[in-house]
C-alpha cells in the first residue's frame, strides 16, 4: 500500500471513552487515518464531533444507513476502507450488516452482537462477503500474551490441565448509592441495549476469550452461578463458574464489577504438565513462567529472548512500559495488514493474521448465553453448542 487506510467510525463521539481509545490506537503506527463518521445518533453532537476530529463536513453523517449508502457509493481509494463500530450492543449487528453489504471491511467492537443468533447471521454474512472483520478482543494484543500463546503452541507447558481466569474490578459498589434512588445509570444493565448479561458479556467474555487465545482450547461447557449485588439492577454485576474444556482440560471463571479495591484486575494462570505462565493485565510486560523443579522466570517484553510473535508488536525497548493503548493499536496493525493486502489483491497471506474475528465472536456470544443459561439451572452444567 502507498496510502494510509480511510477509517470511517460508527459511535464514540464526544465524551466517549472507547471512541477515543480507537482513534488514539488507529492512529498509533501512521497507517491509518480518520475521514468520515457518524459519531452519535443525535446530529448536532455527531458534527460537533467531526468538527473536534477536523473532518470534512461532508463525511460526518447523521445516520450509519446513510453513511454506509453513500461511503460504499465512492470509488475504492476514495471512499472509506474500513468502519470502526464503538456503538451499545444493540446496534453492532445492524451496523456492521449495513457496511459489509455496502462492501467496506469492519473493525467492531465486543461483543459482536445483541444475541448468539444475530452473531451466527453477521457470520454468514462476513464469510459471504469475504471481507475483513475484526472484533476488538484488545486484551490479545500484549506483548506478552502473545508470548505466552507462542509457549503454549510450541508445547512449553505440556499438556494444558488447569486454566484459571479472573477479572475483577470494583467499580460498580459506587453504584449502591444510585440504587438507594432507584435509579439505573449504566446503560449495560439496560437489557434492551446490553442483552442477557452485563459483568460476564462486558468483562467476563474478555477473560473467556483470553483463555482460549492463549491456550487454544475451545470450551465445551458451563457451571455458572451469576449474581446481582446492586438492587434495582436487572443484570448480572458478578458471576463465577467451572469450566471444561475439549481435550479434558478443566477451568475457573470469575468476573466482578463489586470487587471493592480492584481496578482492572484481569489475569491469568494456565497450568500444564511440564510448567504453567501467569500474567497479570496491570502489570502487561511480564509473563511468570513457573516450573515444578526450577526457579520461576519472569519474562519481560521487549527482550531479545522474546520469539517472534511478541517481537513483532512490541514498539518500544525494554525498560520502557507499554500497555493499553498499543496494545488496542496491535490489534489494528494486524487487521490493517489484512484489509492492506485486500486492497492490493494478495489476501489472505499465508499464515494468516493475529486479530480476533467473527468466529471469536461468536464464541463469546455462546459463551455468555450458555453461563446465563446455566445460572439460572441452579448452576447446572450446560454446552455452549
Amino acid at each position: 500500500m502507498n496510502r494510509k487506510l480511510r477509517m470511517g467510525m460508527v459511535g464514540g463521539g464526544r465524551g466517549a471513552f472507547i471512541g477515543a481509545v480507537h482513534r488514539m490506537a488507529a492512529n498509533l503506527d501512521g497507517k491509518i487515518e480518520l475521514v468520515a463518521g457518524c459519531f452519535s445518533s443525535n446530529a448536532e453532537k455527531s458534527k460537533l464531533s467531526g468538527e473536534d476530529f477536523f473532518l470534512d463536513p461532508a463525511r460526518v453523517y447523521t445516520s450509519f444507513e446513510d453513511m454506509a449508502a453513500k461511503e460504499g457509493a465512492l470509488p475504492v481509494g476514495e471512499r472509506i476502507d474500513f468502519v470502526t463500530i464503538v456503538t451499545r450492543n444493540d446496534l453492532h449487528y445492524r451496523v456492521a450488516k449495513a457496511f459489509l453489504e455496502a462492501g467496506i471491511h469492519v473493525v467492531c467492537e465486543k461483543p459482536l452482537a445483541f444475541s448468539l443468533a444475530e452473531a451466527k447471521e453477521l457470520k454468514a454474512i462476513v464469510d459471504k462477503s469475504g471481507l475483513v472483520f475484526a472484533l476488538t478482543h484488545n486484551y490479545t494484543g500484549y506483548p506478552m500474551v502473545k508470548e505466552a500463546r507462542a509457549m503454549v503452541k510450541s508445547g512449553k507447558l505440556g499438556k494444558i490441565l488447569k486454566i484459571v481466569a479472573e477479572y475483577p474490578q470494583g467499580y460498580a459498589i459506587g453504584a449502591l448509592k444510585d440504587a438507594e434512588g432507584g435509579k439505573i445509570s449504566n446503560w449495560r444493565m439496560d437489557p434492551s441495549v446490553s442483552g442477557v448479561s452485563n459483568c460476564i458479556g462486558d468483562i467476563g467474555s474478555h477473560a473467556e476469550n483470553l483463555a482460549r487465545y492463549i491456550s487454544g482450547l475451545e470450551l465445551e461447557s458451563v457451571a455458572a452461578d451469576l449474581n446481582t449485588f446492586i438492587p434495582g439492577r436487572p443484570l448480572d454485576d458478578d458471576g463465577s463458574m467451572l469450566v471444561r474444556y475439549e481435550g479434558g482440560a478443566r477451568g475457573v471463571l470469575y468476573a466482578s464489577q463489586i470487587s471493592t479495591g480492584d481496578e482492572n484486575n484481569l489475569n491469568i494462570r494456565i497450568y500444564g504438565t511440564e510448567a504453567s505462565i501467569e500474567w497479570h493485565q496491570e502489570h502487561p510486560n511480564e509473563l511468570i513462567v513457573k516450573f515444578a523443579e526450577a526457579p520461576r522466570q519472569v519474562w519481560r517484553r521487549g527482550n531479545s529472548y522474546n520469539g517472534p510473535e511478541a517481537a513483532k508488536y512490541t514498539r518500544l525497548p525494554f525498560g520502557h512500559p507499554e500497555a493499553f493503548i498499543e496494545a488496542f493499536a496491535n490489534i489494528y496493525l494486524a487487521a490493517a495488514e489484512a484489509i492492506s493486502d485486500h486492497l492490493t489483491g494478495t489476501y489472505p497471506r499465508e499464515g494468516g493474521y493475529d486479530f480476533p474475528t467473527v468466529d471469536d465472536g461468536v464464541e463469546g456470544m455462546a459463551f455468555i448465553e450458555a453461563a446465563v443459561k446455566s445460572s439460572k439451572a441452579n448452576s447446572a452444567w450446560t454446552n455452549l453448542h
